[in-house]
């Protein structure tokens, strides 16, 4: 009977705290189209960011040439391009670049783009895709170490976007949850998504094209995955962010149902690793007639 009794209080309690939970207003942040704008932040910024990713460009013209194709510059080259894309981003997560003394070079949806949106995309997109696919043609990439990189992409989107934002260059305004450093996590795990279906999708287009000219390709692909994963899977979540009035528990359950799919496609990426480039490369054979051998 008393553990009946206490069943009962358990659920009652649990009742009474999921019905204030659907109730309670989710907590607005403003749009912060007047915040200051940290300068000496944009600074390291727009010079750090842009002698990485050109440390990065030769990393790829090294690893093109090795390999003797120019796929891993394409790569980066189609990610840093599809940086302009930007604005739909920033429009549906509720990101604002802080405006007061922006650098930038184009403005949409009232959003100013600062000039390192590029460099940015190449550091947190194009660096492990480009070694992700690079495992793939090897032979050597697993589902056991796809999930290590996309691990890794999460944590470099944290300490990335955690840095800018506590920098002072932007914020994710609006009622996100699992805030970490003002950070919305689902953001990274978004991002990790979205690196991993790229490289992936990336690596069997490249067993599968016979031209270099095919490997344009991958300027329309990054476009679709960044936009198709993001607000794809991130659906349900938006919606619900940009309601009038969102309670807590709307936006709470619909983040995590963002989540479990963006995990869904990392899973499903997984899937679809293609066999190694380097493996299927036809073999020498050696053949041996009596006192003669010759390598065909």
């Amino acid at each position: 009977m008393k553990t009946r009794t206490l069943g009962l209080i358990l659920a009652v309690l649990l009742v009474g705290m999921l019905s204030t939970a659907m109730a309670t207003p989710a907590p607005q942040t403003p749009m912060p189209y007047d915040h200051p704008l940290n300068h000496i932040m944009q600074d390291v910024f727009n010079y750090a960011s842009y002698f990485l990713t050109v440390v990065l460009l030769i990393v790829a013209f090294r690893m093109s040439a090795k390999q003797r194709t120019p796929f891993y510059v394409l790569l980066l080259l189609a990610v840093f391009v599809g940086a302009l894309g930007e604005p739909i981003y920033d429009i549906t997560m509720m990101l604002l670049f802080y405006i007061p003394g922006i650098v930038t070079h184009f403005t949409s949806f009232s959003i100013p783009q600062p000039i390192w949106t590029h460099s940015g995309y190449a550091i947190l997109y194009a660096f492990p895709a480009m070694f992700i696919c690079s495992q793939i043609h090897k032979g050597t990439m697993t589902a056991g170490k796809l999930y290590i990189w996309a691990g890794f992409e999460f944590l470099l989107s944290c300490v990335f976007e955690m840095i800018g934002i506590n920098g002072g260059t932007y914020a994710y305004w609006g009622p996100h949850v699992f805030r970490v450093f003002s950070y919305p996590l689902v953001i990274g795990i978004l991002e990790a998504a979205q690196t991993i279906s790229f490289a992936v999708v990336a690596a069997n287009l490249r067993t599968k094209v016979k031209t270099n000219f095919g490997l344009m390709g991958l300027f329309v692909l990054f476009p679709i995955t960044m936009i198709g994963v993001n607000q794809g899977l991130g659906s349900i979540m938006i919606v619900t962010l940009h309601m009038p009035n969102p309670t807590h528990m709307m936006v709470l359950v619909s983040t995590c149902i963002s989540i479990l799919y963006a995990l869904v496609a990392i899973r499903g990426a997984a899937l679809f690793i293609p066999a190694g480039s380097a493996k299927l490369a036809p073999k020498a054979k050696v053949v041996t007639h009596r006192n003669q051998s010759a390598v065909v």
